[in-house]
Formats: structure tokens, C-alpha cells, sequence
């Protein structure tokens, strides 16, 4: 496999990190080609804060869009789409119009306010700076961008929790066709390496290096509080590809990317997660397009940019890393 495994594989693409020096909060930017990419997605998750993912559906005018963002800092960290939209317009990215460019992005939020300072968030200026450090090499991965304060496991709450992160991964089909995911991963509940069906993060147990079933918690009681349970958690997806896909067709492929995160978390789609999944489509590669062979092989690389944002994860705040909990 070529060294870049990660979603710039995708030719055109363009991934960039903004991380908080002083907290742990971040936000992450998939830039597209000037003229935009097919773009559609899904949400699934109970407890959402996205934006403009009402154009990505079928039936919608708009086709292509121009950035994806992925953001911290709950409903405050929308603010870091302003800046991205600025930087995308200086640049000449967007429709045209007598008047400049309109760029069109999309995104959502993460809440991981509970680990850090509380009154900060990246804002307009996070995610200008975002778009600046982007390039087409490997995605950097771990406890940076929009992983910086990504928590998972919190099925007894984030005192047990360990730190959730950022990952990308990649898959080819024979033809050439790529398919790549991002994946930023703040669940509610625990990661299971879908290849040996062990769980990798869970509710850190009694010593370290032992985990609590998130499956017996349930079966004990529910959350104390839905409310508070819902404000700490969310996974978010970008999928891309460089097949020759309709906005439809990309639709079906975010839902069938889906089942990347229900075969890596469990549970997925919660009630208390906002679970959403970005697809783009570059239609830079002409061979023909099988959507079946298409949908499950980007379920595929969901998988291994969960397990790889957790396992390249570092501890914060007092929450370790499961490779560190692991280690003692």
C-alpha cells in the first residue's frame, strides 16, 4: 500500500489542523479542489450540532461544496466555519458570482468542553488558521485538530473515560478507485477492534489496564442524567472519493459508511452521540463505479480511522490515552 494511508490519498483533497495550545480543543478542515466536490451525508446520531446538512440532501439545489469542518467547543465552535469561509473566498474557492466566490462548508461539532477551559473554542480564527496549515500529505492523527479533547467510553462517566482522538485510513479497489475516511471519535461508548471483536477503549475499571463492560453498565442502570450524558459526546466522519458519484449515490454511500462506526463502537447512533458522516466525491477518476464495492470498503476504512485515532491518542487532563491505561 502507498505510504499515504490516509484521506489525502484522495488526489485534490487537502487536510489541515488547527490544535489550542492552552486547552485541550481543536478543530480540523477537509479542503476540496477550487470548483468543489460532490458532497452529501448522515446524520444518525440523537444529539447532533451540524451545519447546512440540510443542502446535502437529495432534492437539494446545491451539489458540490467547498470544505468540510470538523470543530470543538459544542455550539461555540461553529464560529471556526466563518473563518473558513473567509479563507476559501481570498482563495477563489467557491461558485462564482460578479461579485467573488461563494464557498459552501459544511460541518459539526464535538462537545469536549468537559476537559478543558470552558470559555475557549476555536473560533473564526482556528479555523483560518486550519485552512493555512492544510496540505495533501498524511493526515496527522491522535490528540490534534478536532481529536484535541476527544473523550471515549464514558459509560461510567468522564471520570472513567479514556482520550478519543483523530484517524484516517484509506482503501483502494482494484480499478484505482480510492476511497478514504477521517474520523473524529468523542462516543459515548466503548471501542472494539472489529478485526478480533476485542474492546480496545472501555470504562477504565478498578486497575489500570482493565476495562468495565459499557454492556453490563446498561444492563444495570441507565445515565443518572441524559441531559449531561448527551453534552459529552459525538463521532464524526469524513468519507472522499475521486469515483464519478451523483449526489445521490454519495448519499448512499454515507449511509452504508455508517456501518464503519456501529462495527467499532458500541453502541453507535446513541441517543446521547450526534454520529454524522460527510461524504465528497472528486469524480477525478474515470474507471467504472460499483456503489456496492464502493459503500463497504469506505465502511472498511471508518473502521480502521476509528482504532486509529484511538490508538494514536495521547492522555489529557487526567484522562489517559487507552495505550497508556494499557501500559499501566
Amino acid at each position: 500500500m502507498p505510504n499515504n494511508d490516509s484521506l489525502t490519498a484522495v488526489s485534490g483533497l487537502s487536510v489541515g489542523h488547527w490544535t489550542d495550545g492552552e486547552s485541550p480543543t481543536g478543530c480540523t478542515v477537509v479542503i476540496c479542489p477550487p470548483e468543489g466536490a460532490v458532497a452529501s451525508g448522515d446524520v444518525r446520531g440523537g444529539a447532533p450540532g451540524t451545519r447546512n446538512t440540510d443542502l446535502l440532501r437529495p432534492g437539494h439545489l446545491v451539489e458540490r461544496v467547498h470544505a468540510i469542518l470538523l470543530t470543538g467547543g459544542s455550539e461555540f465552535g461553529h464560529e471556526a466555519a466563518a473563518g473558513v469561509v473567509r479563507w476559501l473566498r481570498e482563495k477563489g474557492h467557491g461558485f462564482p458570482y460578479p461579485t467573488g466566490t461563494l464557498p459552501v462548508v459544511c460541518g459539526a461539532v464535538i462537545f469536549d468542553r468537559s476537559i478543558g477551559d470552558p470559555e475557549r473554542w476555536p473560533g473564526a480564527e482556528g479555523g483560518y488558521a486550519a485552512c493555512q496549515s492544510a496540505s495533501a500529505g498524511p493526515v496527522e492523527e491522535g490528540s490534534v485538530g478536532s481529536g484535541a479533547g476527544a473523550t471515549v467510553a464514558k459509560a461510567r462517566g468522564i471520570e472513567r473515560a479514556l482520550k478519543g482522538g483523530i484517524g484516517s485510513a484509506v482503501e483502494r479497489t482494484a480499478s484505482g478507485i480510492v476511497v478514504g475516511a477521517l474520523v473524529t471519535v468523542n462516543c459515548w461508548g466503548e471501542i472494539v477492534d472489529p478485526d478480533t471483536g476485542q474492546v480496545i477503549a472501555g470504562p477504565r475499571g478498578e486497575k489500570p489496564g482493565t476495562f468495565e463492560s459499557t454492556i453490563e453498565a446498561m444492563r444495570e442502570a441507565p445515565p443518572l442524567s441524559p441531559f449531561l450524558a448527551a453534552a459529552e459526546n459525538t463521532t464524526l466522519g469524513v468519507v472522499a472519493t475521486d469515483a464519478v458519484l451523483t449526489k445521490e449515490s454519495a448519499y448512499r454511500l454515507a449511509i452504508m459508511a455508517q456501518a464503519g462506526l456501529a462495527r467499532t463502537i458500541r453502541p453507535a447512533h446513541s441517543p446521547v452521540d450526534g454520529d454524522t458522516v460527510f461524504t465528497l466525491a472528486t469524480c477525478a477518476n474515470n474507471s467504472p463505479t460499483d456503489l456496492l464495492q464502493l459503500g463497504t470498503l469506505a465502511g472498511r476504512a471508518v473502521e480502521r480511522a476509528i482504532v486509529r485515532a484511538v490508538v494514536t491518542a495521547t492522555g489529557v487532563a487526567g484522562i489517559p490515552s487507552a495505550r497508556e491505561w494499557m501500559d499501566g
